[in-house]
């Protein structure tokens, strides 16, 4: 369901790494390893299979650019290295890949749901481990997912960062607007990227907090 680049089990993505702007240990799974390319530019490597000594910095925005001014991906390398100006553009357009590759991967498996009417029964069924829905998507099916959310057994947690058309492209379809990730093999791996990605962009807009307590 999940790339096979990512690490293979939870306990392995939450072993601990010294994070180069904190100067604390602190668990890989909220990291973002770079390494030096040969030309010594500071390089992500999110899969953390690049060679080379990796330099871990924790998973946000700031973070990462507060490596790149204060150069200390130079002084952990030990050595002159150069940090992009877009650094951490690019570690959030690669994480945001990632994840959307992961749907993908997790359509293929059977994993995912979409449609309105699929979606409720899926949350009804209390087997929804996210419920995926467009970020441009209409306020008023948005709303009645929601309260099928307060209604479902089990809770899922609520991914909005993506527009309909990105959600297709990953998906294979069109107007996808609600899609529901069902929990199984591969879904920890998934949500840590996740995670990871909510350092860039937040999991829903910020009008969704109060719209998910309305009532349809």
């Amino acid at each position: 369901m999940i790339d096979q680049t990512a690490p293979k089990t939870h306990a392995e993505a939450s072993r601990a790494r010294k994070d180069i702007v904190l100067g604390e240990v602190v668990d890989e799974a909220r990291l973002v390893r770079f390494v030096a390319g040969p030309d010594g530019v500071v390089i992500p490597d999110l899969a953390r299979k690049l060679p080379g000594r990796g330099m871990w910095v924790a998973a946000d925005r700031e973070s990462i650019a507060a490596a790149a001014k204060k150069n200390a991906f130079s002084r952990s390398a030990k050595a002159k290295l150069t940090a992009p100006a877009d650094l951490a553009d690019q570690v959030e357009r690669l994480l945001a890949k990632r994840v959307l590759d992961g749907l993908g991967l997790a359509r293929r498996s059977g994993s995912i749901i979409s449609g309105f009417e699929k979606v409720l029964a899926a949350l009804a069924s209390g087997k929804t481990a996210w419920l995926i829905e467009a970020a441009d998507g209409a306020d008023d099916g948005r709303r009645k997912v929601f309260s099928a959310v307060r209604k479902a057994p089990n809770t899922p947690r609520i991914l909005g960062m993506f527009t309909s058309d990105e959600l297709g492209l990953a998906l294979g379809g069109e107007n996808v607007i609600h899609t529901a990730l069902l929990a199984g093999r591969g879904t920890d791996r998934w949500t840590l990227d996740v995670e990871r990605l909510s350092g860039f962009r937040s999991f829903t807009p910020p009008d969704w907090v109060v719209r998910q307590n309305e009532e349809p």
